[in-house]
């Protein structure tokens, strides 16, 4: 039988390609978006055209029991979830704190914290029983620095960060594995910071960062260190990390 992975969040930066990541290395790869159904398709078809394993699903994190109706319908019909990576991102863009009502506030907090919490609720103490097992999360540097204009988002990946510590004081003591990965960089992702920004202004950065120049974070070179850290010996375990280009200032240096 093969491992799982499963990816909530599967877009076509960093989740699809830590999917395909897993897929090359025998992994059954289980990917899950909000929407785009051939989008979807698309990243499933690639890692089978590769002959890889791959199954795609529909998963809309903010409705009550669909995290947890996802983690038993993997666990039953396909098999014990080995890696999960929790892709899911929260940012709505800069608002002043006078246009971030309050349900924009909470929507950021339950797509950063609150479903990553749920995930957790119902997928740990499966892998503690099992003695093993590996949750990733994938951050930004809105979780170790707040902004102007990132009342929710920093709010919410500040608490998604703190939840990570908790799960893994708890957790890593039983075999399962936690790592909090601070994205603190732009990634080249169409479907998520290409719609945040514009797609004119989006391929300005790429022509301008991308294209060899290795300015802009890589999701393929972002899924080797996930694959990585998902492998690491227990005697050497990473609980965080960040990642950004060789030519970008740290967070903590702005």
């Amino acid at each position: 039988m093969s491992k799982i992975c499963l990816v909530i969040g599967a877009g076509a930066g960093v989740g699809g390609s830590v999917a395909a990541r897993f897929a090359t290395e025998g992994y059954h790869a289980v990917l899950c978006r909000r929407s785009d159904q051939e989008g979807l398709d698309r990243l499933v078809a690639d890692i089978k055209g590769r002959g890889g394993e791959a199954t795609g699903l529909l998963l809309d994190a903010t409705r009550d029991g669909a995290i947890e109706d996802l983690v038993e319908k993997v666990e039953s019909g396909i098999g014990p979830i080995d890696v999960v990576l929790f892709n899911l991102g929260a940012q709505i863009g800069d608002r002043p704190l006078a246009k971030t009502s309050l349900k924009t506030f909470e929507l950021g907090w339950r797509m950063a914290t609150f479903a990553l919490f749920r995930l957790a609720s119902a997928l740990l103490p499966r892998m503690e029983e099992r003695g093993k097992g590996t949750l990733l999360v994938t951050s930004a540097t809105a979780a170790v620095r707040g902004n102007r204009g990132q009342h929710s988002h920093a709010a919410a990946m500040g608490g998604r960060r703190m939840l990570c510590q908790s799960l893994n004081a708890e957790f890593s003591p039983k075999g399962v594995h936690v790592a909090h990965v601070i994205i603190d960089g732009m990634i080249d992702a169409p479907d998520t910071v290409g719609k945040l920004l514009g797609e004119e202004r989006y391929r300005a950065i790429q022509e301008q960062m991308g294209n060899g120049k290795d300015e802009i974070l890589v999701p393929a070179e972002i899924a080797n260190t996930y694959f990585h850290i998902a492998h690491q010996h227990r005697s050497a375990w990473t609980h965080e990390l960040d990642l950004r280009p060789f030519t970008s200032l740290p967070w903590w240096n702005h």
